[in-house]
Formats: C-alpha cells, structure tokens, sequence
C-alpha cells in the first residue's frame, strides 16, 4: 500500500481576509495624508520662488549701490513681482509683493542698510534679509 503525503501547509481563507484588510488600512492612512503633502509642495514652491526673488533684490540693489555713479535713494518702496518674471501676469502666476528699505548705516560713510521682505498671498509675514552694502569711492 502507497501512502501518499498531502501538503496542508497553503494559505487559508481568513488569512487572505486578513492581509487584504491591513492592505486596505494602509492604503487609506497613506490617501488621508495626500492633502497634508500636497498643501506642503505648494507652499514649499511659494517659498522656494520667493526666496529667488529675494536673493535677485538683494544683489540689484548691493551692485546699485557699489557703483559709486549712482544716487542712493533711502527710504522703504512696495512692488509687486510676479513669479514669472514677465512685467504681465501669466495664467497660473503669483504676485508676490517685495518690499525694499534702504537706510543710512550708523554713522559710517557711504555705508546703507538693505532689508527685502518677499510677501505672497496667504502669508503676510512672507520671508525677509538684510545685508550692508558700501561703495568705496575711487582714488584721484
């Protein structure tokens, strides 16, 4: 007589159940976080264009100042930029507002502070830098 062997060892009903289940469960934790990630990329862009802005006023106005062939008008100035650089609002552009303050710095000659502060719609706090610029008049 031949004894055949059976193989008992395969995946039952409620163990597929089971793994469906905590499938399905994660899934639906990893979908409840898409509008957290997305709301995140988009003010990750919003800042990211604006610290590019930022950086370009910062360097217009340093360079303006260097040449001593330039008038240096201190006092604080608002203008909007939009985001693709175009002087006309592109379909899909952000208008960000930045706002230039140049002051005398204390006390030294041919010396000013720049502060810039880049806004956008929906944080009027936005981002902000200063830096010291000075020219150095040529010799004779």
């Amino acid at each position: 007589m031949s004894r055949t062997a059976y193989n008992n060892r395969g995946i039952s009903l409620i163990e597929v159940l089971i793994t469906l289940f905590l499938t399905t469960v994660g899934i639906m934790a990893l979908a409840s976080m898409l509008p957290t990630s997305w709301q995140t990329a988009g003010r990750s862009d919003l800042m990211g264009r604006a610290a590019v802005i930022l950086q370009s006023e910062l360097e217009r106005n340093e360079l303006w100042i260097m040449n001593p062939g330039n008038a240096v008008t201190t006092g604080t100035v608002s203008q909007t930029v939009n985001a693709s650089s175009q002087a006309i609002a592109q379909p899909g552009d952000v208008a960000y507002v930045v706002t230039r303050t140049i002051a005398p710095f204390g006390g030294f000659l041919n010396s000013w502070t720049v502060n810039i502060r880049v806004t956008w719609p929906g944080n009027n706090q936005g981002i902000a830098e200063t830096l010291i610029a000075s020219r150095q008049e040529s010799f004779r």
